[in-house]
């Protein structure tokens, strides 16, 4: 699917458009504490959405195959995720655990990071940030699997709404054999059970 083409409003614009926020929830914008508020806070969305001026793609597209015959798990675990919910734009904080099978090449370890920053700096929703990672590694790759688990807290569940702190949401995307075979699952699952042990020591 073709992706729309968006009109982007300039700088100031976008200071407008938070003035007249803050002007609804009853704040007056001329107050001395708030006169550089909408310039702070368009250099923050500048920050927490800067995954829509990168190609996650361009990033693996640098490999390596000199493995010497190498074709085991390839797991980056704990990946920090910080991204905002596209329903709320509240925060959704934990960790991503990204891991693929090796077909003949590899790719830096921090790039399997870097394309996880990319899609988390988005707009999202936890599944389609868990899928997007996969498919993405998938497409690029074409590795034997792709396996990526996601838990993170979500803001606009914990401090409005239900506001019920302390719940975790897990989503997973298996591709290739960490869906159709069950050791190789087994043993993902296993290192980040390991993971969590070596954690609590």
């Amino acid at each position: 699917m073709k992706k729309k083409k968006i009109n982007k409003p300039d700088r100031k614009d976008a200071e407008e458009a938070v003035k007249t926020l803050l002007s609804f929830v009853g704040e007056d914008v001329s107050r001395p504490g708030l006169l550089d508020t909408p310039k702070r806070v368009v250099k923050a969305y500048q920050d927490w959405f800067s995954g829509y001026n990168e190609n996650p793609e361009e990033v693996l597209k640098k490999t390596f195959d000199e493995l010497d015959g190498y074709d085991e798990i390839i797991m980056l675990r704990d990946i920090r995720i910080e991204s905002h919910c596209e329903h709320h734009i509240a925060p959704f904080i934990g960790s991503a655990h990204v891991a693929y099978l090796p077909n003949k090449r590899v790719v830096g370890i921090s790039k399997l990071a870097r394309i996880t920053r990319i899609y988390m700096k988005r707009m999202q929703i936890q599944e389609k940030l868990t899928a997007q990672i996969a498919n993405c590694i998938q497409k690029v790759l074409k590795p034997k699997g792709v396996a990526v688990v996601i838990e993170a807290q979500h803001q606009c569940m914990t401090t409005r709404g239900i506001s019920t702190p302390g719940i975790s949401m897990v989503t997973s995307q298996l591709l290739g054999k960490f869906r159709t075979d069950s050791s190789t699952r087994r043993e993902f699952y296993s290192m980040i059970d390991q993971g969590s042990i070596l954690k609590k020591n």
